[in-house]
Parts: structure tokens; C-alpha cells; sequence
């Protein structure tokens, strides 16, 4: 029976690299609005895709506030007549 030698490998301590990210903010968040004004047509319609849909939190990079008050304007700005509710 063969004795194979040990991995050299094996016996480093295996090194943990942490990487810091920087925390990004959400556009709105980053201008400080505390309102989401419903009748900012040009802002929302960034948000919505060309069939009407609200983009996901993830898509459009807000933060979950913010996210919430984006809903809230949408679906205000489709009641008022300005945004269609679909496309």
C-alpha cells in the first residue's frame, strides 16, 4: 500500500478576506425627500415598466420605505388619471 504525501495545502490556516462594501442608498434617499409627490409624472414613469408595472425593490435599487411610498404615488398618480393602469 502506497503512502501518499499530505497536501501541502492542507496544513495553511485558510485565509479570511472580508470585503466592505460601500452601502449604497436609494435615489430617494439620497436626495432626502421625505414625499413622494404623486403628480411627478417623469419619476415615476422610471419606476413603471412600458406594460405599467411597478419595478421590484431589487430592480429599482430603493430601499423598502421608500419602495412603499413609490407604491403609494403610483397607484395615487393611476387613480388621478395621470399614469395608466395598464399599457
Amino acid at each position: 500500500m502506497k503512502k501518499t504525501a499530505p497536501n501541502k495545502n492542507s496544513n495553511r490556516k485558510r485565509k479570511i478576506t472580508m470585503t466592505i462594501r460601500e452601502q449604497t442608498q436609494c435615489r430617494f434617499c439620497r436626495e432626502k425627500k421625505k414625499f413622494i409627490d404623486y403628480k411627478d409624472i417623469d419619476t415615476l414613469c422610471k419606476l413603471l415598466t412600458n406594460r405599467g408595472k411597478i419595478f421590484s425593490r431589487k430592480r429599482s435599487g430603493n430601499c423598502a420605505g421608500c419602495q412603499r411610498k413609490v407604491n403609494q404615488a403610483i397607484k395615487r398618480a393611476r387613480f388621478m388619471g395621470l399614469l395608466p393602469f395598464t399599457a
